[in-house]
């Protein structure tokens, strides 16, 4: 096997400056997608017809639809339609957390169903606003049920992010490529940057699994 990995040794550093904005774009689009994946699963709960439509028809939309076309219009249709000169962070962070939403608000609401009825039923007979039960009753006890779900989504979102490489954004991805195309050598610079994700991932799994064991002991 022809292989050099010592004529990448040099670029190392510039392949591993992509890690930072790997994780820019993941923990920035994971945050948005969270918040607004708890909206959309209220709004499909909700007894208000349109919100329920709404979320419905959204979480339908971005089902069907491949993530890099949503990228790729957000990119490079918004300055046409609006003439914002959107930046790729930008554009990464709303299309990633705009997607991910669509998949978290199932989860969200999966959980929520399957909180007891009964404690739903006991905080309303107190009087306990809808909105203070939601946030101190019933999402915490779905916030369980849900977490390892929303650890397979999280995952799936860091490795996602590498398509921001596809609208110039330097990340792992972008960056090996560059150094590939430099010195003609791709399997090397792919391999460690292929490493570098899967330790990522590993490094996330780890701290859910640590999560999980500090929950359950809480109960």
């Amino acid at each position: 096997m022809n292989l050099h990995f010592d004529q990448i040794v040099p670029s190392i550093p510039y392949i591993l400056d992509g890690i930072w904005v790997t994780l820019q774009y993941t923990l920035l689009s994971a945050l948005f997608g969270f918040l607004w994946g708890i909206v959309l699963s209220l709004f499909k709960i909700s007894n208000v017809k349109s919100l329920n439509w709404f979320a419905v028809a959204y979480t339908s939309v971005f089902r069907g639809t491949p993530l890099i076309l949503s990228l790729a219009l957000v990119y490079f249709a918004v300055p046409q339609l609006t003439g914002y000169d959107i930046t790729a962070l930008e554009a990464g962070v709303l299309t990633f957390g705009f997607n991910s939403a669509a998949y978290i608000s199932e989860t969200i609401r999966g959980g929520i169903m399957a909180v007891d009825k009964g404690q739903r039923e006991a905080a309303l007979s107190l009087g306990v606003p809808y909105r203070r039960m939601m946030i101190d009753i019933i999402l915490p006890q779905a916030f369980k049920n849900i977490l390892p779900a929303m650890v397979n989504e999280s995952i799936a979102l860091l490795k996602d992010s590498a398509l921001v490489s596809t609208i110039g954004a330097l990340d792992l991805m972008r960056r090996a490529s560059i150094v590939g195309a430099g010195k003609f050598l791709y399997f090397e610079p792919l391999i460690l940057v292929a490493i570098i994700y899967y330790l990522m991932v590993m490094g996330l799994t780890l701290v859910a699994r640590g999560l999980e064991r500090r929950m359950r002991r809480s109960d």
